[in-house]
């Protein structure tokens, strides 16, 4: 469990660090951008609280159809998910 929140906290860390840096990155002409699947893949893996938090605090990705719907229902499957496998290991106890 420990090993869990540790690896959520870090993916998290790193999304919104990514997210930050594709914003940052997106204000320069001619630089490479972050592609927006490994945004998607981040908040995928894990990171969609990150990635979330940072498309409303540093306003990036907002317009996005499928970041604006996409991060939020990734979010909302991996609480069902979670919440599944909670209910699954106290039920085995």
């Amino acid at each position: 469990m420990k090993i869990l929140l540790i690896y959520l906290i870090a993916i998290n860390i790193t999304a919104y660090a990514t997210y930050a840096w594709d914003k940052h990155i997106s204000k320069k002409r001619n630089a490479w951008r972050v592609p927006e699947k490994n945004l998607l893949l981040l908040a995928a893996i894990g990171g969609s609280i990150g990635a979330l938090f940072a498309m409303y605090t540093l306003r990036h990705k907002t317009l996005h159809k499928k970041f604006f719907l996409g991060v939020p229902a990734i979010l909302i499957l991996q609480l069902i998910l979670m919440a599944l496998g909670a209910k699954n290991y106290f039920i085995d106890l």
